[in-house]
């Protein structure tokens, strides 16, 4: 959620349970202000905060001209310094999946180990192979896996030009409250997947300056998303099933919109056997 409009977005997703108290969101409104200037990024995010057992990881992520390929993503242990943290490579996020267990601690410099046995050619000789990685690294991968999967905004608020820059819509007036009570007007905020996969006749129907992302109706299983209306009906709240903390709102007839992430960061692997 756009750091310019913090406490009053963070009141509209609250109805969840997670939000941030005020000493927090005090200097994060002040220190987000800082990190946009120091880094001149065009607008900071406030991305969420992953919990961890010593203490909590705030991240906000900054963004150049473009919109999806111009972003770093940043964590603070206190809302006020900030530490860049490292792309998600392919690499990197092997090395996680096969060290990083168990929930986050709360230490950026901790480290997991994960050693696996290894024959060589076939024979009896054994090769112990030891993969390491830290837990800033850990959170680097985690944000990106979010990002992927769930981030969310509203059909309509960005469009892409010809050339390919993805920007704000700054035509975008907001959904009407019917188009907000279908999952069809929400799509994924990261490169599309599913969209390649559509049929001429499909595509044809479509506008690209609007529709070059993945809708959240496609999604698969079917129900990983939560859709209702709060706060008297104002407020249209998407909340994803898959990884639990996401929360995403959007105020029809407005342009009025954003999603915070406030969980353990931990993908709920069983939610194909909860349906």
């Amino acid at each position: 959620m756009d750091s310019q409009s913090l406490y009053f977005s963070l009141e509209l997703v609250a109805g969840s349970g997670d939000t941030l108290n005020v000493e927090q969101r005090t200097a994060l409104h002040t220190s987000l202000l800082i990190l946009q200037k120091n880094h001149k990024f065009k607008r900071v995010v406030l991305w969420g905060k992953v919990l961890g057992l010593k203490g909590d990881y705030f991240i906000a992520q900054g963004r150049g001209e473009d919109e999806m390929k111009d972003r770093k993503n940043l964590y603070s242990l206190n809302c006020v310094d900030w530490f860049l943290l490292p792309p998600a490579t392919d690499p990197l996020i092997d090395q996680v999946s096969r060290a990083a267990k168990g929930g986050f601690t709360g230490d950026p410099s901790h480290v997991y180990e994960h050693r696996e046995i290894h024959r060589r050619g076939g024979g009896d000789e054994e090769e112990e192979v030891v993969t390491k990685v830290n837990e800033e690294s850990r959170l680097a991968v985690t944000v990106h896996h979010i990002d992927e999967e769930v981030s969310v905004v509203p059909r309509g608020a960005f469009i892409k030009s010809p050339h390919g820059l993805v920007q704000i819509n700054r035509s975008f007036s907001g959904l009407s409250h019917s188009e907000a009570g279908k999952l069809d007007s929400f799509l994924h905020f990261s490169e599309p997947k599913n969209l390649k996969k559509k049929s001429i006749l499909e595509t044809s129907q479509l506008n690209p300056a609007i529709d070059f992302l993945d809708v959240l109706s496609d999604d698969i299983p079917k129900g990983s998303w939560s859709l209702q209306f709060e706060s008297g009906s104002k407020v249209c709240v998407l909340r994803s099933l898959l990884w639990l903390g996401l929360t995403f709102y959007h105020v029809p007839m407005t342009p009025q919109h954003g999603y915070i992430y406030i969980g353990n960061g931990a993908k709920n692997l069983d939610l194909p056997f909860m349906l």
